[in-house]
Parts: C-alpha cells; sequence; structure tokens
C-alpha cells in the first residue's frame, strides 16, 4: 500500500507552499498549514526550554493533537524534566513523545557521561542528532511531511537568513516563529501569561543539555552561553540532515 508521502519532493513542495504562504508567521502560519495541505501531517519538536511555551502555545491553540517530540538526552536539567511535564498539562497536549539516545551507544562512547568534555560534537550526535535522524528518517511511513520548529533569526548567525517554510532532506521544516524578536518573545510570555521555564530568572536564556549551558553574561546574547568558549554554536539536529548525521563508530 502507498504511504502519502510516497513520490513527495520536499523542495518543490516547500517553494509552493511559502509562495502561497511565505507572508505568514506564528499561528496565522500554523493555522493555515494545519488547515489546508498539511493536515494531519505536522510534528513539532520542543525543547521545553527558555522560549519553547511560545511555540507551543501557538501549536496547542490550533490542535492539542498534534504530536510533539521531546528529546530527552539524559544529561538535561531536572527543571527542564520537571517543566516538560508542566507544560503538557498546561496546553493540554495530547501526543507527547519522548525519545532518547539508545542506551547501549551511550555505555560503549561516553560510558563515564563526559564526552561533551573531549568531542562535544560527537557527545551531540550520540545524544540528539543521531535519536532524532531515526525519527526523521522515518517520517513517511509515520504519517508527516512537516516538521515544525521554534528556530528564529535573532538567535545566532547561522539563522539569520531562516524563511517561514524551508525543505530539508526529504521533508518540509516549518518555523513559525522565525521573524519573531526578542522583544516580541517577551512581550508574548507577559500578554499570555505564560509559564517560564525556571532557570530564565537565574540568567539561563537558552538551555539545553546541563554541562554545555551557562548563564549569559549581562548583554550577551541569548544563545551565549550555549557551548560558551567554543566555536560551537548549533548541536546539529537542524544542520541538513544528509550532512550532521555522523555514523556511529
Amino acid at each position: 500500500m502507498s504511504s502519502s508521502t510516497d513520490n513527495f519532493c520536499a523542495e518543490a513542495e516547500s517553494a509552493k507552499l511559502r509562495g502561497k504562504y511565505g507572508h505568514l508567521s506564528g499561528g496565522a502560519l500554523l493555522e493555515a498549514l494545519v488547515s489546508n495541505e498539511l493536515k494531519g501531517q505536522l510534528m513539532l519538536s520542543s525543547s521545553f526550554g527558555a522560549e519553547s511555551a511560545i511555540l507551543l502555545d501557538l501549536v496547542s491553540q490550533v490542535d492539542t493533537a498534534i504530536p510533539v517530540i521531546f528529546l530527552d538526552t539524559r544529561r538535561l536539567f531536572g527543571e527542564t524534566l520537571r517543566y516538560q511535564k508542566s507544560l503538557t498539562d498546561h496546553f493540554g497536549l495530547e501526543d507527547v513523545r519522548v525519545i532518547r539516545p539508545d542506551d547501549g551507544v551511550l555505555q560503549r562512547l561516553d560510558p563515564d557521561d563526559m564526552l561533551f568534555t573531549t568531542d562535544p560534537d560527537k557527545c551531540c550526535s550520540l545524544r540528539k542528532v543521531q535519536p532524532l535522524d531515526k525519527l526523521l528518517k522515518n517520517m513517511g511511513n509515520l504519517g508527516f511531511k512537516g516538521w515544525i520548529t521554534g528556530r528564529k533569526n535573532f538567535q545566532s548567525a547561522t539563522r539569520n537568513s531562516l524563511q517561514s517554510i524551508e525543505a530539508d532532506a526529504d521533508f518540509i521544516k516549518i518555523n513559525p516563529l522565525y521573524d519573531w524578536s526578542s522583544a516580541d518573545i517577551k512581550q508574548a510570555f507577559i500578554a499570555k501569561n505564560l509559564p517560564p521555564h525556571p532557570l530564565v530568572a537565574d540568567g539561563f536564556k537558552s538551555i539545553g543539555c546541563m554541562p554545555c549551558t551557562s548563564r549569559v553574561a549581562p548583554g550577551g546574547s541569548d544563545r551565549s552561553g550555549r557551548w560558551a568558549g567554543q566555536d560551537k554554536t548549533e548541536c546539529g539536529i537542524h544542520v541538513s540532515r544528509d550532512s550532521a548525521v555522523s555514523s556511529i563508530n
């Protein structure tokens, strides 16, 4: 039996959708895609981090049944794990799917949980890129064509050319917050009275794995606390899947 994603060309489809809806962002973009071409074929990934409540709120206003993928790297802050459960209840999310790195791989390649000190790129690959890639490779079989992300232009130099709708390998990325500013995020939290991540008040503005996340210095960019002091700016999950995934040796 053929799936709905057979003969699907992400590049052509994303260009077509961008032509129709590229002028939209936020909830309006989600509503248009969920109601039309990508109805029932979207999933969302969320880190349940510092700004995650914004996108989760927008998604819940459109459809609380949209699957939400939460990647538990096994090195997250306890506050993040508790926040994930709290926001799931707050927004009434109906389908949160937790994925984790392979225990056998971690035991073999990072048995003392210290790989981040010698090879942070490989640590991210083992704990983030490869577990998510397993799901992405199976998107068609799961009935998904689109991946909703919370990326924004202002976050880093590697994200300043984001578009609302993009092709990535054999699926479409939807970035509803691509043109939102830091001020827009703060205003939305206040206007909607959204629950903040408990670590934000302690100076953490972008929150990932505990060993590689630090407080942001006064005047620093929101993501300057991620891999501070290193050239590294991305974990790799939002680099094209064809180039981001390293093999497990």
